[in-house]
């Protein structure tokens, strides 16, 4: 009998502080429309659905006739599902962590570095920097999000050094000097600026950060701050719960929010052999999401085979699926996770007339 290289999964949630809190969350509504027995608690946040083989989260597998209980272990005895080259590229893992994020407040600042950096880092200090592989990401937007990417012209940062003292005060007298004379120099010394800009405030105090964002909200809670855009909404929002105080609430002035023209965070190209899938792929040979949307009227979809294992999840719709290896049909519907195994394919049968909304997340070398 053939193993089974195409199974249900039962995957983790990270309950971190930024999530959104209870049936709010878009992750604890994808629990919920999956799993009939959960029980989401509505004071507690549901922040990631992490899909993969994270230590601290590896996914279980759904098939009682799979000896191995999680993902990570089937996949170790298991490497040729991973396809041939991604088996070799990465050791015989897989090399991807699928998540969905639901997010309430301002993430922490992180810092990914890339493959040559990440490896020099792992050897000096590898209880910071446990493996030595780089963390490119792909963000995808299921719902309306705000996300930060890159720096804002000059000229607005240097205005809002002008009109709001408590960031001025983070960012120090030299560096903002610094920042403001780079206008009338080049790339290089505008780049070297705001490094030293971006440097100062991410190693302020927290002491002193929360000091002057307790009195950049008392300040803008008393006046109109209009001329202010980026210090209003968020910053009185971390403002009023203390415990989000953090130097990331003032990046916002640093940074800025790409309109979805705009192609800052890996724009999208649609399939020329399936007109229902879009691919996001990043200018790294590490992963590739692809989306795709399937109208009710089409009773029947095809997943094609990749020379690459991947996860696939159902956000919305209701299908049976079946591959020419699988004893019986799997069901899936909102919420559900599905693992496929390199140069398997899929067949999703509509069971319900609406229309499907679903992401695979794999790696094509």
């Amino acid at each position: 009998m053939a193993a089974q290289r195409v199974f249900p999964l039962s995957c983790v949630v990270q309950q971190y502080a930024w999530g959104k809190m209870g049936s709010n969350s878009e992750v604890a509504r994808l629990l919920a429309s999956s799993d009939a027995l959960a029980q989401i608690s509505e004071d507690k946040p549901y922040a990631e659905l992490w899909m993969g083989t994270h230590p601290r989260g590896d996914s279980k597998i759904l098939d009682n006739r799979i000896s191995q209980k999680t993902l990570g272990q089937w996949i170790a005895e298991n490497q040729e599902c991973l396809g041939s080259k991604v088996k070799d590229t990465f050791n015989g893992k897989l090399p991807f962590l699928f998540k969905v994020l639901s997010v309430e407040t301002a993430l922490s600042i992180q810092a990914h570095p890339n493959k040559e950096l990440a490896e020099k880092l792992h050897l000096q200090a590898p209880q910071h920097y446990p493996d030595a592989n780089h963390k490119p990401e792909i963000a995808i937007a299921l719902t309306s999000f705000q996300g930060l990417c890159g720096f804002r012209p000059v000229e607005e940062i240097v205005t809002f050094l002008t009109k709001v003292p408590e960031f001025q005060f983070l960012i120090g007298d030299s560096a903002a000097t610094q920042l403001k004379q780079s206008i009338s120099h080049d790339s290089q010394a505008v780049a070297s600026a705001l490094r030293s800009c971006f440097s100062h405030l991410m190693n302020s105090e927290k002491k002193v950060v929360v000091e002057q964002l307790n009195l950049l909200v008392k300040r803008i809670s008393q006046q109109d701050c209009v001329e202010c855009m980026a210090c209003s909404d968020n910053t009185v929002r971390a403002g009023l719960t203390p415990k989000f105080i953090d130097v990331s609430t003032l990046c916002e002035m640093l940074s800025y929010t790409p309109s979805p023209s705009q192609d800052r965070l890996f724009p999208p190209t649609r399939s020329q052999e399936d007109p229902y899938l879009v691919i996001y792929d990043p200018p790294v040979p590490d992963f590739t999401v692809m989306k795709m949307e399937v109208p009710g009227s089409v009773p029947e979809y095809k997943v094609l085979a990749l020379d690459s294992a991947s996860i696939l999840l159902m956000v919305q719709g209701t299908v049976t699926a079946s591959t020419p290896t699988a004893q019986a049909t799997i069901p899936l519907q909102r919420g559900g996770v599905l693992f496929i195994g390199a140069n398997e394919s899929v067949s999703l049968k509509l069971t319900m007339p609406e229309d499907l909304l679903m992401f695979r997340a794999c790696c094509l070398l």
